[in-house]
C-alpha cells in the first residue's frame, strides 16, 4: 500500500452505510471509500488549514446527500489515474442524479462505443466512489453489477436517489 505523502491526511466520516475513509491533500480529495471497520489508530487524525476547511465542506455535503438535500457535490477532486480512467471518471459525473447508465452508454459518452469492458475496469478503479458516482452504472440488462462498496450499498444508494427524485 502506498504511503501518504506528508501533505496528505486520512479522515473517517460516518454514513448510513458505514464509515467512509477519505484521503485529502492540497490538491483535493484523492480517495473516498466505504470501510467496514475503523482502525483505532486512525480515529483522531485531523487536517490543518485548507484541509480542515475541505474536510468540513466534505462532511456537510455528504450529510446533505444522505439527507436527500444534495444531488451534486461541489468539491475539489483529485483522483489519481490514467488519462483514460480520468475521462471515464469525468463522464460518471455527468450521469444525472437518480438515473443509471449502462457500461455501453458510458463508453458511448466518451466517444469509445466499443470500450465497454475498459470502461468497466476504469469504473471499478474509481478511487472516489459516491462523489464520482460509479454506483449509477449498471449492466446492459438492468442488473446491478460490481461495486467496490458492495452490491447492498449500491442498491441502497440507487434507491435513495430514486426516492429523493420522486419526492421532489
Amino acid at each position: 500500500m502506498k504511503a501518504l505523502s506528508p501533505a496528505s491526511s486520512k479522515h473517517y466520516l460516518p454514513s448510513p452505510l458505514g464509515w467512509i475513509q477519505v484521503e485529502l491533500s492540497e490538491q483535493g480529495i484523492h480517495r473516498f471509500w466505504f470501510v467496514d471497520q475503523l482502525p483505532e489508530s486512525d480515529l483522531s487524525r485531523s487536517g490543518e488549514g485548507e484541509q480542515a476547511q475541505l474536510l468540513e465542506k466534505l462532511k456537510t455535503q455528504v450529510a446533505e446527500y444522505f439527507a436527500g438535500q444534495r444531488r451534486q457535490f461541489d468539491l475539489p477532486l483529485a483522483p489519481r489515474g490514467t488519462e483514460f480512467q480520468q475521462s471515464v471518471w469525468k463522464a460518471l459525473c455527468r450521469i444525472p442524479y437518480g438515473q443509471t447508465w449502462s457500461y455501453a452508454q458510458l463508453a458511448q459518452s466518451i466517444g469509445q462505443p466499443r470500450a465497454s469492458r475498459a470502461v468497466g475496469m476504469a469504473n471499478s478503479r474509481n478511487p472516489i466512489g459516491l462523489l464520482v458516482p460509479c454506483h449509477r452504472v449498471i449492466g446492459k440488462n438492468g442488473q446491478l453489477t460490481g461495486y467496490a462498496g458492495g452490491l447492498e450499498r449500491k442498491a441502497w444508494l440507487l434507491e435513495h436517489e430514486q426516492r429523493c427524485t420522486e419526492s421532489g
